[in-house]
């Protein structure tokens, strides 16, 4: 999501604990100054940041961060479960002012997803599957892309385990817009009203009306380039 630090030789020895600890000594101090600064994007509620806050921060603040504790600071929020669950959820992306200025990439969502799945699998003993599974779907349901393009968009995972629950998620959005296909075009045929339509070939109401309203245009979420 952000650019990372390449540590140096004389780091890469120290023990994980003690490289965490000292990496949140070094950024604490640059978090609650981005706090202060943008309480709208750093505070109890975490949103999407722009592609390329980095630089607008460094330009806003020239005489209050370094390049290296703010790129650092930056990485551990942005990969930190909350900021990740924002991306995960599809918001937009937010700039300086608090606007919201650019549509997140469906690579970055599913990254997300992904990501926290695998973290909090680790830690659980529930199945947690089912819900990967639902996200996916959203996700790439919402991406509004056909499966080539949705899988070229984004890095399909070695792992066994998420790599079948990706295929499965997109085989059931694509048998759902299916039938949601198959039920405009009857619909738009019959020249009935919904009501009389759904009666006529015992279909629910509200999924008729679901089926239609797939046909107005939606807002585009970002493309694959230059995110």
């Amino acid at each position: 999501m952000t650019d990372t630090i390449t540590e140096s030789p004389a780091t890469t020895q120290t023990p994980p604990s003690t490289k965490a600890n000292k990496r949140f000594e070094l950024v604490q101090p640059v978090l609650e100054q981005l706090f202060e600064l943008y309480p709208h994007l750093f505070g109890e509620r975490f949103v999407p940041l722009k592609v390329g806050i980095f630089q607008d921060i460094l330009e806003a603040h020239p005489d209050v961060f370094t390049r290296i504790t703010l790129k650092t600071a930056l990485g551990m929020h942005t990969g930190s479960a909350r900021y990740l669950q924002c991306v995960a959820n599809g918001t937009l992306r937010f700039d300086l002012q608090g606007n919201q200025v650019q549509a997140l990439a469906p690579q970055h969502i599913f990254y997300a997803i992904v990501t926290l799945f695998k973290r909090r699998q680790t830690r659980s003993t529930d199945d947690l599957l089912p819900k990967l599974r639902f996200q996916l779907m959203h996700a790439y349901e919402t991406s509004g892309l056909l499966r080539a393009d949705y899988l070229a968009c984004i890095e399909i995972p070695d792992e066994a385990t998420t790599s079948a629950a990706l295929d499965d998620a997109i085989a059931q959005v694509d048998n759902r817009r299916a039938r949601r296909a198959a039920l405009i075009t009857a619909f738009e045929a019959s020249g009935k009203p919904v009501e009389e339509f759904a009666e006529m070939f015992k279909v629910n109401v509200r999924e008729v009306k679901a089926a239609l309203e797939t046909v107005r245009p939606a807002q585009p979420l970002a493309s694959c380039e230059g995110t």
